[in-house]
């Protein structure tokens, strides 16, 4: 049965979708829990928050509110509905048992849920600190990618752990490992297990300079806010001019130990050659050898006198055969599973990277060339195959 409540709000309609989106993107569908969005109206403002096993999301959006209260309704309806509006702002209120959302020529009625059945967005923990948005989405972006996706939950996920100054984020399937490291103003501090693609796609929710993250011992929280701040000043009563919209994640981490003891060691390089070579080049040599490189993808790499040479050989498939210019220091010849080597080149974009190959299987290092704009640091780890008896 669906408690009696009532709500009439007006709100900027831009920054209300990015609320009700953020919850459809990051929650999944599967969870009855997570089929419904909840609409806080108080004060000068409203709270759209959803909640999941994995994830909670709210977004704090400015607003003038007529009637205070608390709704429920399906978080896809809304999130489609609102996405779809092209006004400036939108009259939100319960008319009997829907929500209607009105703008000055059409009505669009939602049937209301049961808020309690949803239960409330979980307060989020402290806060540990803070970093730049575009740092944190870039190094994301690349160390996420080495995490296994065989579903075993300890590889699954993504370290973040703070270092003083410093946020250092790691991801390993066991075959390849990358690290990051990322400017940090600390508060206090991070020791969290995320899944990779559930932060994934919440980091790519983050906008704004800065994400002010909140974490205890098996969650972690991002927060930011969204807008012109500068705009607080403007017109009384307009939605749209009010102070900026926040939002926030939390996510759950997994409660697995990460195997932090081997990091060290393996981060601990010798190599008995090094390259110096851009990033798209030896990519586009690689990408163009995997047709030749049999039924597990394998590509080889041979370095010495100011060349990489890309080498795929199959008895099926023909060979290739493909010469880089790279400043090589030493000589050495690796075999690898090309979609890793790639997947590794991938993170580094155009830049020009140090790559840095070990004798036997000891993993070869890749690492940018120069300091990255955005300040996250990033090397990536790809184990060589056995050579051939």
């Amino acid at each position: 049965m669906i408690t009696e409540s009532t709500v009439e709000f007006t709100v900027a309609t831009a920054p209300f979708a990015r609320a009700a989106a953020r919850a459809d993107r990051l929650l999944p569908p599967r969870s009855a829990r997570a089929g419904g969005v909840t609409l806080t109206a108080s004060g000068d403002g409203v709270r759209v928050g959803a909640s999941g096993e994995e994830a909670a999301v709210w977004g704090d959006v400015p607003a003038v509110v007529n009637v205070d209260g608390v709704v429920a309704v399906g978080r896809r309806a809304l999130a489609s509905t609102v996405a779809s509006l092209d006004a400036e702002e939108v009259r939100v209120r319960v008319e009997g048992s829907r929500l209607a959302i009105r703008t000055g020529t059409a009505r669009f009625a939602l049937p209301l849920l049961d808020p309690a059945a949803l239960g409330p967005v979980p307060a989020p923990p402290p806060v540990a600190g803070r970093a730049p948005v575009e740092a944190v989405r870039s190094a994301v972006a690349a160390v996420a990618g080495a995490a296994s996706r065989d579903g075993l939950p300890l590889f699954g996920g993504v370290r973040l752990r703070s270092d003083g100054d410093t946020l250092r984020l790691a991801a390993t399937d066991r075959f390849r490992l990358a690290v990051a490291a990322v400017p940090w103003t600390a508060v206090g501090s991070v020791d969290v297990l995320i899944p990779a693609g559930l932060l994934t796609e919440a980091v790519r929710m983050l906008t704004g300079p800065e994400v002010t993250m909140l974490a205890e011992a098996d969650r972690l929280g991002l927060s930011w806010a969204e807008g012109d701040p500068a705009k607080g000043a403007a017109a009384e009563g307009d939605p749209a001019q009010s102070s900026p919209a926040e939002g926030g994640i939390l996510l759950s981490s997994l409660a697995l130990p990460f195997p932090d003891a081997q990091l060290d060691r393996l981060l601990s390089v010798r190599p008995e050659c090094t390259v110096d070579v851009e990033a798209a080049l030896l990519r586009a040599a690689v990408e163009r050898a995997m047709p030749f490189a049999g039924p597990i993808g394998t590509v080889t790499l041979e370095a010495a006198d100011g060349v990489v040479v890309v080498r795929g050989s199959d008895d099926g498939a023909g060979d290739s055969r493909e010469e880089v210019k790279a400043e090589v220091t030493g000589s050495a010849r690796a075999s690898y599973q090309g979609r890793y080597l790639l997947d590794a080149l991938r993170c580094f974009g155009g830049e020009r990277v140090t790559l840095q190959l070990q004798a036997g299987i000891q993993p070869s290092s890749i690492t940018a060339a120069a300091d990255p704009a955005d300040g996250a640091e990033l090397r990536y780890l790809v184990v060589p195959l056995r050579p051939a008896p």
